[in-house]
């Protein structure tokens, strides 16, 4: 690696983290180039050499997130039968190294573009996973199963937003995962108390 590309790299995570800070500190609409590009210490003929606009570099603070997490969570984290944890344990990992990030995602700050980015394919993972699950083991789901992905999707990151805001001391990471895990196997009626697990 070059020394150019070395500078371009911290260039861009000093953009990103610039724009996440003052996203959560001013909201979306009220952040423009020249505030990100002081507060990266950049000049904004800098900014535009790297990003088009301020959209273009929200598109890139998701797409690197969704990188990260794609590279964190393997094929073999979605292995065994029924819902095992560890992509959802993996995802509370990720963002709980990067909390403001996710944040800002989460909340849906500008036109939601983040968070539709992001639930989006983490659904399509989900869904493709379940659907090869159901074909391996011969089993004919009872919901349509991108509806299944998209709700679990959801419940997820509605979740994990809750958990990064709530006020110290909030739950640990496993005892929410694990919360996920058993809602996922047995569902809402089971949750609320309506139908025991049989034995």
């Amino acid at each position: 690696m070059t020394n150019e590309d070395r500078r371009t790299l911290r260039t861009r995570a000093a953009l990103r983290a610039a724009f996440v800070a003052q996203v959560l500190e001013r909201g979306y609409a009220g952040v423009r180039v020249e505030h990100i590009a002081a507060a990266a210490d950049v000049g904004r003929a800098t900014f535009y050499t790297h990003f088009r606009d301020k959209e273009a570099l929200y598109d890139h603070v998701v797409e690197v997130v969704l990188g990260e997490l794609r590279e964190r969570i393997t094929p073999a984290d979605w292995e065994g039968v029924g819902f095992t944890g560890r992509p959802v344990a993996e995802l509370f990992r990720h963002a709980s190294e990067q909390p403001e990030v996710y944040r800002l995602i989460l909340r849906g700050e500008g036109d939601g573009r983040g968070l539709r980015a992001l639930v989006d394919a983490w659904t399509t993972t989900a869904y493709d996973v379940f659907a090869e699950r159901a074909e391996t083991q011969r089993i004919r789901p009872r919901v349509d199963l991108r509806v299944v992905a998209r709700a679990w999707v959801g419940e997820q990151a509605a979740v994990l937003l809750w958990w990064l805001e709530s006020p110290a001391p909030r739950p640990g990471t496993e005892q929410v995962v694990e919360t996920l895990v058993e809602l996922s196997r047995h569902g809402r009626y089971w949750a609320t108390g309506f139908d025991p697990v049989s034995t």
